[in-house]
Order: C-alpha cells, then structure tokens, then sequence
C-alpha cells in the first residue's frame, strides 16, 4: 500500500490498481506503463515536478507530450518556470522518480493539470511506486490533488 493508494481509499473514490513488471532499463517510464498495460498513451499521464518562481508545483501531463514550462507558469499565477532536479522532486514528494504520483505527496504541492484530462473517461497515474498505476476518473484526480486544469503540455 502507497500513501497514493492511502489517499485514494480514503477519499473513497472508485479507481482501479494496476500492476506491471517494471523493466529497471526503460527510460520513458510512462510509455513503459501505456505498452506493458495495453492502454492508450493519451490515458496515462506523468507527474512532473517543477519549480514557478521558486515555489515547487507539479504538472501532469499526458506521457507521449512534453511540459510546456511557460503555460504551466501562467497557470499556477507566476512568471518564470523551471524544473526541479530529480533530487529535489524525490525529496518533495517522497516518491521516486519514475513513480512520482500526483496522490499522496510527502508534502502536497499545487498541482497542474493538463486539460486534456478531460476529455478521457479515466486516467492513468502512478501509484507512488515504479510498475504500479492507478486508473481513476479525472474528476476524481483533479478533486482529490485540488488541481487547477489547464492546457499545459505541448508535443
């Protein structure tokens, strides 16, 4: 059990827990999780953590695009974005890389979430670990991470 896991029970929202070998050599651990789960890419979605003006905020985006830095700035009401060092976002949520999930957070950060959630019955997370996800609606996501929802990811 995962405090992300712990989170979702406790909101007592419906989700599904999802389980895979994770393959130590993948370096696109979200595409690694779309393939080996037989689920469309456009439903998993990675949490990135990222620094706006200095303050630490995470951004969830589909796997297959990238964090438009500038739009995830604006969204979260500052000017300047940059992305924290793995270190540093392993040492802000209590996950590792690879398995940051946007639930249950050592300390919870402001969460950004891409727009394009919305427009998928349900999504795809990690669970707080490597290999494991969890399926829950975006709804549910964005009301339990208390997320703003905007456009942020780019190709």
């Amino acid at each position: 059990m995962t405090p992300a896991v712990e989170a979702a029970k406790a909101f007592g929202i419906t989700y599904e827990l999802l389980a895979y070998e994770h393959d130590p050599r993948a370096a696109a651990f979200g595409l690694e999780a779309a393939e080996a789960l037989g689920v469309a890419p456009e439903s998993v979605f990675k949490t990135l953590v990222a620094k706006v003006d200095g303050r630490r905020v995470v951004g969830v985006v589909p796997v297959a695009r990238h964090l438009d830095l500038k739009a995830l700035a604006g969204a979260a009401g500052g000017r300047k974005a940059e992305m924290a060092s793995p270190a540093e976002a392993e040492r802000a949520t209590g996950y590792v890389v690879g398995g940051i999930s946007p639930l249950g957070q050592r300390r919870r950060l402001a969460a950004i979430v891409d727009a394009s959630a919305l427009t998928q019955e349900r999504i795809h997370v990690s669970a707080g670990r490597r290999g494991l996800e969890i399926a829950l609606a975006p709804a549910d996501l964005v009301r339990l991470t208390g997320a703003t929802v905007a456009s942020i990811a780019r190709d």
